[in-house]
């Protein structure tokens, strides 16, 4: 983990990341958009949100379409079964990074623990910007485009 990344994520979330994690998505002056977290925590708990999106005016814009009606819009237009899918495979990616003879708990659900729906329109973005196969991540991206809501110098979506 970069110091400087650190610290600047740090600042970011407001606290200190529980984990440990990588930058995996950056705006072009260097600043972390997305952070890939391990699945575990270092005490050994469960830590089921793989992508986190730590750029606060993305964040800020997404909150803005999740209290206008996003959640029950989302899964309206693409259904439960689609997103079902999208979770299925958000969990067999994240459990590939779990230790082969791990004992204890495990990591449980899709997208930010989510079992069934959205949850949150963040951690599917975030998992998109990333280069996932997430329609729900795509559909927010589309929300924030079609409502002048990108904050300039928003990253392209990493190529899966």
């Amino acid at each position: 983990m970069n110091p400087t990344d650190h610290e600047r994520v740090t600042i970011m979330l407001g606290r200190r990341p529980m984990g440990a994690y990588e930058v995996v998505v950056r705006r072009a002056d260097g600043d972390p958009v997305v952070l890939r977290n391990e699945p575990l925590l270092p005490d050994g708990t469960p830590m089921p949100t793989r992508y986190w999106l730590c750029d606060p005016g993305l964040r800020s814009a997404i909150g803005t379409i999740e209290s206008e009606g996003g959640i029950d819009a989302v899964e309206a237009a693409l259904g439960l079964h689609v997103i079902a899918v999208t979770h299925d495979a958000y969990a067999a990616e994240r459990d590939t990074a779990l230790p082969v003879d791990l004992e204890g708990p495990r990591p449980s659900g899709g997208v930010g623990g989510t079992r069934v729906g959205v949850k949150c329109l963040h951690a599917h973005y975030a998992h998109w910007l990333a280069g996932g196969d997430d329609p729900v991540g795509e559909w927010t991206h589309e929300q924030l485009l079609a409502r002048a809501m990108v904050p300039a110098g928003t990253p392209e979506r990493i190529a899966s």
